[in-house]
């Protein structure tokens, strides 16, 4: 049931303080930047118009107005490749905008939250519960009710507790 009249770009935009995004899916290559996996699979450089999608802009508009962007991924090893793409190409380039970026490496343990979709927080009052084909196609976002919020900010706060910051676990395990 869709309780915004915002869209999840408008939210994105306008959001106050903090935006969080959990994503627990092992692919997502059908939902952006497909030329631009399909050079990292084929060896090529990063394409121009990866570097500097308009994800970069919003990402640094937001933290140099003072507001926090962060997320944590769910994952095991070994990496898929669209894993491997998202975080040696996709992490890096947002994370030199200010986005922070954090892993929860469920190879050794359990998943602490595993009925937990992929979602946006914003400003600790607004979840976006986002919705993805088998193939990693984004099919959209549905915006809850109040009566979520309580559920969705313990998956964040699960989350956040058992994750590590990116560029640790990268210097560990990245490729």
């Amino acid at each position: 049931m869709t309780t915004s009249s915002k869209t999840l770009g408008d939210w994105l935009k306008t959001f106050d303080r903090e935006a969080f995004r959990l994503e627990t899916l092992d692919d997502y290559s059908k939902s952006g930047g497909v030329d631009a996996y399909r050079a990292f699979l084929a060896g090529e450089p990063q394409p121009e118009e990866y570097k500097t999608a308009g994800w970069v802009k919003t990402v640094g508009d937001a933290v140099r107005s003072g507001k926090r962007i962060y997320r944590v991924h769910i994952l095991a090893r070994p990496l898929t490749d669209y894993l491997r793409f998202e975080l040696s190409w996709g992490y890096h380039r947002n994370m030199a905008a200010g986005e922070e970026f954090f892993i929860l490496d469920t190879t050794s343990e359990e998943n602490p939250i595993p009925d937990a979709p992929d979602f946006w927080l914003f400003d600790e009052r607004s979840v976006g519960a986002m919705s993805y084909d088998g193939d990693g196609t984004y099919l959209g976002t549905d915006f809850l009710g109040e009566e979520h919020l309580s559920r969705f900010l313990a998956y964040r706060d699960a989350a956040m507790a058992r994750a590590v910051p990116f560029s640790e676990w990268w210097a560990q395990y990245g490729v």
